[in-house]
């Protein structure tokens, strides 16, 4: 799907079929607009080869002027079960407070990656938001001796490019089967909310006064599984209520 935005606002979402390749939107209003053009990122890359407009219309450049918000985080910041691009839970959060939206949402691949953190680092950002955590559980990429130690790592990383942006880290939302049950490398969701509560702590001790830990059950809890589509990922409705737990 491809989602239009016409001063801020959704005009049109087109879902064409596979075998197309030019999409029209249509019915915009007479005069002056600022169009953004939202690409189905989630499902698969997307090359746009061209862009036209209508005889008698023109087209510039817009200076985006928005301050910017870089969020980082899973299949769930990627968002495949989204209504469409432009109300992923990280989009929705973007233009409620009419923000530049930068989406790192690797489905599968959210495992406090070095290089990852290196380039948050040197991202223009004036908002930070990592959703950490869940991947890290099913792939047993962290034990518990280490988990507290990645997440440190990662924050100081992207603390030497942007030392006092406002940050917020969110553990893990609710996921039953793994709150309190050990995976193959000794670790719970419990136990990953309270090492990411360390970490902060470790950090606000050592003068980290932008940084801020957001409990995932505070966000999407027991009472709200009922808004996953497959146990784990929310529904388009999830990701809904998701965005309103960032406002």
């Amino acid at each position: 799907m491809f989602d239009l935005l016409v001063d801020g606002e959704l005009h049109q979402r087109v879902a064409p079929p596979a075998d197309v390749d030019r999409i029209d939107f249509t019915d915009l209003a007479p005069g002056e607009h600022r169009l953004e053009l939202y690409l189905p990122s989630q499902y698969a890359p997307v090359v746009v080869r061209a862009l036209l407009i209508d005889a008698g219309a023109t087209v510039q450049g817009w200076q985006d002027e928005r301050r910017r918000i870089v969020f980082y985080g899973s299949s769930i910041t990627h968002c495949r079960h989204a209504a469409g691009p432009s109300e992923t839970w990280p989009a929705l959060v973007a233009r409620q407070f009419d923000l530049h939206l930068t989406s790192l949402g690797y489905g599968g691949d959210c495992h406090m990656d070095p290089m990852v953190g290196r380039m948050i680092r040197d991202l223009p950002a004036d908002f930070i938001g990592l959703k950490i955590g869940i991947n890290m559980m099913g792939a047993l990429s962290a034990s518990d001796r280490s988990f507290r130690a990645l997440a440190i790592g990662l924050i100081r990383t992207i603390r030497d490019g942007h030392p006092d942006t406002p940050l917020a880290v969110v553990s893990p939302i609710c996921h039953p089967p793994n709150e309190t049950t050990e995976n193959a490398a000794g670790m719970t969701l419990e136990k990953m909310r309270q090492r990411l509560a360390e970490a902060c702590d470790v950090l606000h001790a050592y003068g980290d006064n932008n940084l801020h830990y957001v409990d995932g059950l505070s966000v999407m809890g027991t009472d709200d599984v009922g808004l996953y589509v497959d146990g784990i990922h929310p529904s388009a409705e999830g990701y809904r209520f998701l965005a309103k737990g960032w406002a």
